[in-house]
């Protein structure tokens, strides 16, 4: 007897053994027909999903956008925009292992708001504003429904922010990802004015700086920040924390603000010299690239409230206050420069919007960084 080949299906066992008995017994072995759904990838799933992004994406769209989603590429119009000397300003980003938080709240819906403010920001700080946004979405399966909870995260900060998201990717890659988890990125592209971006030229030695309020860590730290609260502390995300105010997941989870409003608010009043957005690095690694060669800035620590999940993420930890500093934004999510003799001013203009603001230090001459004063 002459055991024949026997073919081995996309890895389903009862398929193997079904092969080997019938070649065993000297029948013909015919390989069953694969299908891409057998490999892992559910291209129905694909479709539901991306029929469900659609109409989240409709509501974002405005008389700019030529073409959107389900074109090969997306159309945007810049007629109207009056810029006498455009300059795009395009940025990419994620939201890091806050992911990871997400998945295991089973809440999806805040890490999309989190990404297009974060993306917002960055371009703002230039003196952009922003036009339109694409994101990308992979995981190992798609679940329509969890996806429908991202992306109608990113349409509602899309929305708010007046951008256009016009497009992206939604893909299912079996084996990359485990079950239940996905990535997340964001692509934005903003506009503005050549003589009017903002890249440093306008600081001064005696400029003031004012920090703009976090409320939280917005997407940055994540992993010390999960380290310290569920491996050390033994937290659940479910659990209710009485300095915190609410449950740890719901803490971690909490938006990355959009600062597009108070720095279009100080633009406008021509105030506004400069901006940082601190995100990871904390106020040391990106104060200083709003700064030209030959000024620093002076921070004054204490100058504006820390809020309690950096104390609760420090004590359990034991991190070291200059750890913190560079993990964390520590309160201030936006530090904007104004010139001496506007600090009031702004100030004024930023409480009037509801902007929780601070004085919190100056620039002054010495090799570019940052130096407290305690």
């Amino acid at each position: 007897m002459v055991l024949k080949p026997l073919t081995y299906a996309a890895g389903y066992v009862s398929g193997f053994f079904r092969g080997f008995i019938r070649g065993f017994r000297g029948e013909s072995v015919v390989p069953e027909p694969l299908t891409y759904a057998a490999a892992g990838v559910d291209i129905d799933a694909a479709d539901r999903a991306t029929e469900g992004i659609r109409g989240l994406a409709r509501r974002t769209f405005d008389e700019h956008v030529l073409a959107g989603i389900g074109s090969f590429g997306a159309a945007y119009s810049l007629a109207g925009k009056r810029l006498a000397e455009p300059v795009l300003v395009s940025s990419a980003d994620g939201v890091g292992t806050k992911l990871k938080v997400a998945f295991t709240a089973r809440e999806h819906g805040t890490v999309g708001q989190c990404l297009v403010n974060h993306c917002v920001n960055d371009i703002a700080v230039q003196g952009a504003e922003p036009l339109f946004f694409l994101d990308y979405f992979s995981a190992g399966r798609l679940d329509p429904g969890v996806v429908e909870s991202v992306v109608g995260g990113i349409s509602r900060a899309c929305f708010e922010n007046g951008v256009a998201l016009i497009g992206g990717e939604t893909a299912e890659m079996p084996d990359i990802y485990r079950d239940g988890e996905y990535d997340l990125a964001g692509f934005i592209v903003g506009a503005a004015e050549h003589q009017d971006l903002l890249l440093g030229s306008r600081v001064r030695e005696g400029s003031r700086l004012i920090g703009l309020a976090s409320n939280g860590l917005h997407t940055n730290g994540y992993s010390l920040a999960r380290k310290a609260l569920f491996e050390v502390g033994g937290f659940r995300v479910d659990e209710r924390r009485p300095e915190l105010g609410r449950t740890v997941g719901a803490e971690l989870l909490r938006v990355h603000r959009s600062y597009l409003k108070p720095l279009r608010a100080l633009r406008e009043a021509d105030l506004l010299q400069a901006a940082a957005h601190v995100t990871g690095g904390g106020i040391p690694d990106n104060t200083p690239r709003m700064l030209p060669e030959g000024l620093r800035a002076r921070i004054r620590g204490g100058a504006w409230p820390v809020p309690a999940v950096f104390g609760l993420i420090q004590e359990l930890g034991g991190v070291e206050d200059e750890e913190m500093r560079r993990t964390f934004n520590m309160g201030l999510g936006m530090i904007v420069c104004v010139p001496r003799d506007g600090v009031g001013k702004a100030l004024e203009i930023l409480a009037s919007i509801g902007e929780r603001a601070f004085d919190v230090g100056v620039v002054e001459a010495g090799p570019r960084g940052v130096v407290y004063d305690s």
